[in-house]
C-alpha cells in the first residue's frame, strides 16, 4: 500500500478517483471512466504516482493516466496545458526516484524526461489514450514533457 499525502487543492473527481483507487487496492480505479462536459466518455489507464516534494522533502501522490513502453511507464506532465509545469514533474527534476502503482502493482522507478525521436512517438501514442492532449499542447507555449518511469 501506498504512503503519501495527495496535494491539496486536486480537483474533486481527482481525489475522488484515488480514493477509490487506494481503498480497492487497485482493482477499482486503474481504468478510469471519463465522462467530463464537451468530451465523448472515455476509458483511460491510471497509475498513482509518489514522489518525493522538492522543498518540502514529503511525500505526494497523484493519479495520472499512462501508457507502456517495454518495461516501462510513461506520463504527460501536461498540466491542462497551463503555462507552467505540473508540481509533481518538478519534483521528479530534483529526485527522480518514484514510486508507482498501477493497478495492483506496487514499484519502485526512476523517472527520466523523453526527448527527441523517443518524445515524440511516446507524444504520438499518448493521443491514443488521452486525445486531449493535442488541445492542451496549443495552450501552451511550453513542450509538454513526457516523462518515462523505469522500475527498479
Amino acid at each position: 500500500m501506498i504512503q503519501a499525502k495527495v496535494p491539496e487543492g486536486l480537483p474533486k473527481w481527482m481525489s475522488e478517483h484515488v480514493d477509490r483507487y487506494l481503498k480497492s487496492g487497485g482493482t477499482d480505479g486503474h481504468m478510469y471512466e471519463a465522462n467530463f462536459p464537451n468530451m465523448k466518455p472515455i476509458t483511460v489507464p491510471s497509475l498513482l504516482l509518489v514522489t518525493k516534494g522538492r522543498k518540502s522533502g514529503e511525500k505526494y501522490l497523484f493519479p495520472l493516466f499512462y501508457g507502456e513502453t517495454g518495461n516501462s511507464y510513461y506520463i504527460v506532465a501536461s498540466k491542462g496545458g497551463a503555462p507552467d509545469h505540473p508540481g509533481w514533474y518538478k519534483n521528479i527534476l530534483a529526485n527522480p526516484e518514484v514510486e508507482l502503482q498501477v493497478g495492483t502493482k506496487t514499484m519502485k522507478a526512476k523517472a527520466r524526461t523523453a526527448s527527441g525521436a523517443e518524445r515524440q512517438k511516446l507524444w504520438d501514442d499518448s493521443l491514443n489514450f488521452w486525445p486531449p492532449y493535442a488541445d492542451y499542447q496549443k495552450k501552451t507555449p511550453r513542450e509538454i514533457p513526457v516523462v518515462v518511469l523505469d522500475p527498479v
